[in-house]
């Protein structure tokens, strides 16, 4: 019986299926966002969520989509689980031949079923942020522009770059998503803000001794070194930008705020919440800044 399929073996003697139109944009909603769990794409997909969970068990079996395999032990636990999916290599060669995106289709699979724990929860924070911000975007009218649209031509790494700290330090920035929101202000004139994402699980240490070291603080000072060499500007043509963290609790946000207090300037860049934010409508809901007290909001 189809219902009896294993979670995280394929089987091949499935029942053939044909390519719905829904099943492209469930393809490219996954490729896009990297790893989207079940209720998620449920939430962006629509319809009833029973038939898209017995749709996405033949995709995942057909070899369109794909289940990480370090899910396995989450179904050892109690209660009820979300299973994350990411693109097949089907689903790979799909989007190269039909639908004309760039895509390695041969590597997909194997890679998205190897991924670790870490990264695949890391990857998951993501996307629960960013579906809340689509999802929310519909809700409100306001346009979500997406990092593939906002990446200048002729670029293969746009949002990936390198700023001075000092003669004698470099630092990479790599945001874990960059997009802008196009929004009417209160004259009617249409306002555009780019943002850059960081995720944070609180693995990472907030300070170091020594900036060669991984460490929030050196994130916060490679972000605050862009604004001021204007590199958001003459590297990517934003007008201004600002940097959201969503991180695990409150108490990790007061230890990022007061570590982003320390910076010289740039303090009104900075965005913080824990990821409760995510249950409520997150226009409305209040951002802690850079400075201890300070609140503000997206649509800043």
């Amino acid at each position: 019986m189809e219902s009896r399929l294993p979670r995280f073996k394929r089987v091949h003697t499935v029942v053939p299926i044909e390519l719905t139109d829904r099943d492209h944009h469930i393809i490219r909603l996954v490729r896009r966002y990297r790893f989207l769990r079940s209720k998620q794409i449920s939430a962006l997909v629509g319809g009833s969520p029973q038939q898209l969970l017995r749709r996405l068990k033949l995709l995942y079996h057909h070899g369109f989509l794909e289940r990480p395999r370090c899910q396995i032990d989450y179904y050892h636990q109690p209660g009820s689980r979300s299973i994350a999916y990411g693109l097949g290599n089907k689903g790979g060669a799909l989007l190269k031949q039909e639908l004309r995106i760039a895509v390695r289709p041969a590597s997909w699979g194997e890679k998205n079923r190897a991924v670790g724990r870490m990264f695949l929860e890391h990857a998951l924070l993501v996307s629960d942020v960013m579906v809340t911000i689509e999802l929310a975007c519909r809700k409100r009218g306001i346009r979500l522009v997406t990092e593939r649209e906002l990446a200048l031509p002729g670029q293969r790494q746009p949002f990936q770059w390198r700023v001075n700290i000092h003669s004698r330090l470099k630092l990479g920035v790599i945001p874990d998503r960059v997009f802008a929101l196009e929004f009417p202000d209160t004259s009617g004139q249409t306002q555009r803000v780019h943002f850059f994402l960081e995720a944070d699980r609180g693995t990472m240490p907030v300070t170091r001794r020594n900036l060669s070291q991984t460490s929030f603080r050196r994130k916060l000072l490679a972000y605050e070194a862009t604004w001021t060499q204007n590199l958001h500007h003459t590297r990517f043509g934003f007008h201004r930008f600002r940097v959201l963290t969503v991180t695990t609790s409150a108490a990790r946000v007061k230890s990022l705020v007061a570590a982003c207090s320390q910076l010289e300037r740039g303090h009104g860049l900075f965005l913080f919440a824990d990821r409760t934010i995510l249950s409520g409508d997150i226009f409305s809901s209040t951002w802690q800044t850079g400075k201890p007290g300070e609140a503000g909001s997206l649509l800043d």
